[in-house]
C-alpha cells in the first residue's frame, strides 16, 4: 500500500534563550519549507510546552486529492487558532520567502522583522489558481488595513520585499542578513517581556483584535475550505 503521509523532512526546534522562546523551522536535506500536517504538528506539539519561514504548502502532496487538502488546510487552521490564543506576544522573524499559507503564517504574529536583502512575501493563490479562503481574507483585512495594500497582494499576487511590507504596515522592521534579523526580533521580544503584561490578558485582547479570524477559521469547520478556480468564459472572474 502507498504510503500517504508528506516526506518528513521539515521539523522545527524550541529552545529557550534567557526570557524567551525561539521556535525555528529546520531543513534536512534540499528540501524547502513546505507546510504539510506533520510539520504543522510539531509546531503545535512545540506551541503546546509553553503555556518559526515557509513556502506555503506542500502541494504536490496535498493536491493529490482532496481529502489531502482538506487535512492540510484544517492542520493550519489548527495552527493559527493556537498562535491566536498564545498567552505571550508573538514574533515572526522572516529570514527567506514566506509564500501562501507561509505568509500567513507571518502574519499570524503580533510583529513581523523581515531581512532586506533576500526573500518577499506572497500571496501566491491568484498565480497558481486557488481561490482564497475566507479565513485568509479575514486575516489580511486585519492585518492590512489599506485597502490598495491588500489589492496589491491579493489581486496582483505582488511579491513583496522587507522594505515593501514596512511601507504596506506589515512589517515591524528590515533588516540586514538573517542573523542581523534574528537579532532585532529578540531585542524585541526582550523589550516586550520587560513590559511584564499579564499572558492571558495579553492573549484576551488579541482574540478580541483578531475575532473575525477565529470566527471564519470557525465556520471553515462547516465548509469546504478551497475549491480549484473555474475561470469565467471571456473574464478573468473565477467562481468557486
Amino acid at each position: 500500500m502507498a504510503d500517504n503521509k508528506p516526506r518528513e523532512e521539515q521539523l522545527c526546534t524550541l529552545e529557550k534563550l534567557r526570557n524567551l522562546f525561539i521556535l525555528t523551522l529546520t531543513l534536512t536535506g534540499a528540501g524547502e519549507h513546505r507546510l504539510n500536517p506533520n510539520l504543522l504538528s510539531s509546531l503545535r506539539s512545540a506551541l503546546s510546552r509553553l503555556q518559526f519561514f515557509s513556502n506555503g504548502y506542500d502541494l504536490d502532496w496535498a493536491q493529490s486529492s482532496e481529502p489531502r487538502l482538506q487535512l492540510m488546510s484544517s492542520a493550519l487552521r489548527s495552527l493559527v487558532r493556537d498562535l491566536i490564543c498564545l498567552p505571550m506576544p508573538t514574533i515572526a522573524a522572516v529570514t527567506g520567502h514566506a509564500s501562501a499559507a507561509g505568509m500567513m503564517l507571518a502574519l499570524c504574529h503580533d510583529y513581523v522583522v523581515m531581512r532586506r536583502d533576500r526573500g518577499f512575501l506572497y500571496m501566491s493563490e491568484r498565480d497558481i489558481g486557488l481561490v482564497i479562503s475566507n479565513w485568509f481574507m479575514a486575516l489580511m483585512r486585519s492585518k492590512i488595513g489599506d485597502p490598495r495594500a491588500r489589492r496589491e497582494a491579493l489581486m496582483r499576487a505582488a511579491k513583496l520585499t522587507a522594505e515593501d511590507g514596512v511601507r504596506m504596515g506589515i512589517v515591524e522592521s528590515a533588516h540586514d542578513g538573517a542573523e542581523a534579523t534574528v537579532v532585532a526580533a529578540a531585542e524585541l521580544g526582550e523589550a516586550l517581556v520587560a513590559r511584564k503584561w499579564d499572558g492571558h490578558v495579553y492573549a484576551g485582547n488579541r482574540r478580541v483584535v483578531l475575532r473575525e479570524v477565529l470566527e471564519a477559521i470557525g465556520s471553515m469547520r462547516r465548509s469546504r475550505k478551497w475549491r480549484r478556480i473555474r475561470p469565467c468564459r471571456n473574464c478573468s472572474l473565477a467562481f468557486s
